[in-house]
């Protein structure tokens, strides 16, 4: 099921949203929305590689870090 969205924008807005999909041959929705959603979901992604490294490395090094708190 898709979802319907009305955005309203002023004329520079629409002027300034309709140039990367004219440069490169997309429809706006590709160029805003589709690739929007894709770069949220690499950020969540990345997010939790940072996350998985960071309990990886307070594991290695929670001696140190114990020490350093008091």
């Amino acid at each position: 099921m898709g979802v319907a969205m009305t955005l309203r924008l002023t004329a520079e807005q629409e002027w300034a949203l309709s140039l990367p999909p004219r440069a490169e041959g997309v429809s706006k929705q590709e160029a805003v929305v589709v690739r929007a959603i894709a770069e949220a979901a690499a950020r969540r992604v990345r997010d939790e590689r940072v996350r998985a490294l960071s309990r990886k490395g307070r594991a290695r090094c929670a001696g140190l870090l114990d020490r350093l708190a008091r």
